[in-house]
């Protein structure tokens, strides 16, 4: 394969420009994730005079120290809802990829220092896309839950998707996926089924309540009078109901048994034998990445600046170079996984999508998962577009990127327009993985574009009804096309698309390499490993 040429002058002013501006655009985010974390710390003291860790303390014992920790969606729900600073943002849970007695599983806490712990709508969509991946990457759940269930103030948004939740543990049982779940404090109504459908349950002693009804409902509908502890306690989920298999005596006891639990389940024993990778360093320092794309969509690079950055030894195999120069195709590896990579030089032409539609089929022939690297406007229009079957062989892109059969991961580093977002494997066509840089911008079309269309629109209408402008009308349809613009720059913002999951969080363009190189090894060892289906799932009786 051939060296990639970088042709950046890293002392430029542009350079600096693009780095200066990259580098305000991750102070932005890493801003809206302190504020968060601000909301946490401040009810620390609360926490530990109940003799309590915090969520994250708890999430933070039970990791491998110094192991890898790839956490998703922290912005999730951010400015929505009950969000009117971003301080709620992640969906009042924590989660991500992490080692847990030297099993790489996924881990999940109720974030119980921010509003109880309570599921927000973008909260419950949080935990399914969480559900999903375990399901797809074969990983097993810890989950660390102290929830005062659904914020009933969304209830009509939280209740159907909720139970999907309690469906997907269902099958992650059944699919062989053990789940492991500590019950900390409140997991009631509801909520109290996230245990019960759980293969072990560990409960903190005079502290866990899982009941169907509580106290007060209790006696509102039978008239009983019970207290906390004989209607749920840990005591008796232990001793009486079964529903635990394990009585912690605080928060730190109930991480160390989850850790055993873990470290029990033979899980390594069980996984494939994968020749060790040989592993190189790009030919550039990764941290220029930040100086090579601007901020601006508008303004173009080269993505195989990106690629030099990203592949061990800067090495890329290009496919087709000179049939068409927007859409980069190739092979390399990174981390030492082989993968094809496909990448965009400005909008998807018609040989473009039909080079991109044969290269995706020849990764599927040879089994080598696909990387995107999205940076696209759309697919090109105008009459020479059309003419030349632009809608057919974009179609012919799409059909082969949703029926890929090989896992595919997507980074957003720039725009995601249209139907591009859509022919270079966007949320909708169910990445393996799907990342996105802070300067990202997802929408239907560019602001400028949608106001554009609007202005055509309505002066085209007005001049079929023998309409004369005047200087009002102009004023008026400056106004609104102003608003269009605003609107789509904010629905289309990094920060927007992120809380609405459209991807799975937002990453430092400097943790690309190392972030990408996680996530093939997941998707590697997962479609090598075999598990041990059941048909039910694992019951308690």
């Amino acid at each position: 394969m051939a060296i990639i040429e970088s042709r950046i002058d890293t002392r430029s002013e542009a350079f600096r420009a693009n780095r200066d501006a990259m580098l305000q655009a991750i102070a932005d985010w890493r801003a809206v994730e302190a504020k968060g974390r601000a909301e946490e710390e401040s009810k620390r003291e609360r926490f530990h005079q109940r003799r309590q860790l915090l969520p994250r303390e708890r999430v933070h014992r039970l990791l491998d120290r110094g192991s890898p920790w790839l956490e998703l969606a922290t912005l999730a729900g951010y400015r929505m809802h009950d969000d009117k600073d971003g301080s709620l943002a992640g969906g009042n849970t924590i989660a991500g990829i992490g080692y847990v007695s030297g099993v790489r599983c996924i881990v999940t806490a109720s974030n119980s220092a921010i509003k109880g712990g309570t599921m927000t709508p973008w909260g419950v969509q949080k935990g399914l896309r969480i559900q999903e991946i375990a399901l797809q990457q074969k990983l097993p759940v810890v989950a660390m839950v102290e929830s005062g269930g659904a914020n009933l103030l969304y209830q009509a948004d939280v209740f159907i998707p909720g139970g999907r939740t309690f469906a997907n543990q269902a099958r992650l049982s059944a699919a062989g996926i053990p789940q492991v779940t500590i019950v900390h404090g409140s997991s009631t109504a509801g909520g109290a089924y996230m245990p019960g459908l759980s293969d072990y349950v560990v409960m903190v002693r005079k502290r866990a309540k899982v009941f169907l009804a509580g106290p007060p409902l209790l006696k509102a509908a039978t008239g009983e009078v019970a207290g906390e502890e004989e209607l749920g306690g840990a005591e008796m989920h232990s001793q009486v109901a079964g529903t635990s298999e394990f009585l912690a005596e605080n928060d730190a006891d109930a991480v160390r048994i989850a850790r055993e639990i873990v470290a029990n389940l033979n899980w390594n024993a069980q996984r494939p034998r994968l020749e060790l990778l040989p592993l190189r360093a790009p030919a550039y320092d990764v941290d220029e990445l930040c100086g090579v794309v601007p901020v601006d969509y508008r303004k173009p690079f080269d993505c195989r600046e990106v690629i030099a950055r990203l592949v061990d030894g800067s090495d890329f195999l290009e496919f087709k170079a000179e049939y068409d120069k927007q859409t980069v195709c190739g092979r390399a590896t990174l981390h030492g996984h082989a993968i094809g990579i496909i990448s965009n030089n400005g909008p998807i032409t018609t040989a473009g999508a039909t080079k991109a539609g044969q290269f995706i089929q020849l990764c599927c022939q040879a089994g080598t998962p696909i990387v995107y690297l999205m940076n696209t406007t759309g697919y090109m229009v105008g009459t020479e577009s059309e003419q030349g079957g632009i809608v057919k062989h974009g179609s012919k892109m799409i059909q082969a990127v949703a029926n890929a059969t090989v896992p595919q991961l997507t980074i957003v580093m720039g725009a995601s327009f249209g139907a591009g977002n859509y022919g270079m494997c966007g949320r909708g066509f169910g990445p393996h993985f799907i990342f996105a840089w802070p300067n990202a911008r997802t929408a239907v079309m560019g602001g400028e574009q949608a106001a554009s269309v609007m202005d055509i629109i309505t002066r085209e209408k007005w001049a079929k009804q023998g309409k004369t402008m005047t200087e009002t009308d102009e004023k008026m349809l400056a106004a609104i096309r102003q608003n269009i613009v605003g609107q789509f720059d904010k629905e289309s913002h990094a920060f927007a698309a992120t809380a609405r999951l459209f991807d799975d969080g937002l990453i430092d363009p400097r943790d690309t390499r190392r972030v990408l190189g996680l996530c093939l090894s997941i998707v590697r060892e997962a479609r090598a490993r075999q598990t041990h289906a059941t048909s039910y799932g694992v019951a308690r009786f």
